[in-house]
């Protein structure tokens, strides 16, 4: 299966990459095909401003998002939400999430905000009809030091999610 993890925070390999990345691995360690994607590294044009749809950066997210079977979006929580990279990212590819599994990482200052995915999650659901894996993964800024997970407990909940990735995406893609 293929799998595209979208990396949508901006600092430089932060808490959400650091995340990003550990899920990477897991799933190439599976043998699965694996991409990571950081938002960062892109000149990302604002959904709705001028010619977005023909952005080259837009037309290069969409193919990604249409090779994947499944999507991963590893993103920074500010103010009770999802950070907004990464709700204009998904704005852009739009129909390309039609019929995808997707799963979470989110990484926050604290710990109060870990349904804060949930708004995103529905919308996926209901617009695009993606199937949401329940295994999301919510980790505070206390579980991470210089850009590594120092929770064991978070790594192995990262773990989960790739298995479950690997199932969900296959399952719902035979036949």
């Amino acid at each position: 299966m293929k799998h595209l993890i979208i990396s949508t925070g901006l600092r430089n390999k932060g808490n959400s990459w650091t995340m990003a990345n550990h899920l990477r691995m897991c799933l190439e360690k599976n043998e699965q095909d694996t991409e990571l994607l950081e938002l960062s590294n892109y000149d990302m044009p604002f959904c709705g401003e001028g010619a977005y749809l023909d952005h080259p950066t837009t037309k290069l997210f969409e193919e990604k998002v249409e090779w994947a079977d499944g999507l991963v979006i590893s993103t920074p929580v500010y103010n009770y939400n999802v950070n907004a990279v990464a709700k204009n990212f998904i704005e852009l590819t739009g129909k390309a999430w039609k019929n995808k599994t997707v799963g979470f990482l989110c990484a926050a200052g604290g710990e109060k905000s870990y349904m804060s995915i949930l708004g995103l999650a529905n919308s996926l659901m209901l617009d695009f009809r993606c199937v949401i894996i329940p295994r999301f993964v919510y980790a505070s800024g206390r579980v991470f030091n210089r850009g590594s997970i120092m929770d064991d407990t978070v790594k192995k909940r990262i773990d989960g999610l790739s298995i479950e990735m690997i199932r969900f995406t296959t399952n719902l893609n035979s036949g």
